[in-house]
């Protein structure tokens, strides 16, 4: 598999700060030919380094005031019919399986603590095969680059 050099790097950083931004756009701030950029891009998304172009939702403007993490504990027997269960769930936004005293968390997204509250204890908390339920509301995010991105200049 191709390693991704410098040009590569800051690609990355680029897309990711806004996956919008047009090639000749970035072929001006990288100081790149477009064709060279569109033909990474390319070779990136063929070979799965990018695996989609997204967006970023301001949440708040939809009604989502609270997001929380779960911590699990379920009936081993059942982990096909809970994973199913909570991929069913609107307000389940991921769900990891995980080491240590939970065996999944997930993230859950609430208009304020009443939804979270019902959400866990009447929905989640119903689902058949699962023993125990830990919430933490969070209080409070910072996103930061990815470690891949360490040491990579912004362009």
């Amino acid at each position: 598999m191709h390693k991704p050099d410098d040009l590569d790097k800051r690609l990355l950083r680029e897309l990711a700060t806004d996956g919008s931004v047009s090639v000749p756009r970035l072929s001006e701030k990288l100081g790149t030919n477009t064709s060279v950029l569109y033909s990474r891009i390319k070779r990136m998304v063929k070979r799965r380094l990018i695996k989609k172009f997204t967006i970023v939702v301001d949440e708040s403007m939809l009604g989502i005031g609270v997001m929380a993490a779960v911590g699990i504990n379920r009936d081993p027997k059942m982990k096909e019919s809970i994973h199913r269960a909570l991929m069913g769930a609107d307000e389940v936004v991921s769900i990891s399986e995980v080491t240590g005293r939970f065996d999944i968390m997930i993230r859950v997204a609430a208009a304020d603590l009443d939804e979270l509250h019902s959400v866990v204890i009447k929905k989640i908390g119903r689902i058949d095969g699962i023993q125990s339920t830990e919430t933490f509301v969070e209080l409070q995010k910072t996103d930061k680059d990815p470690a891949y991105l360490a040491g990579c200049p912004p362009a």
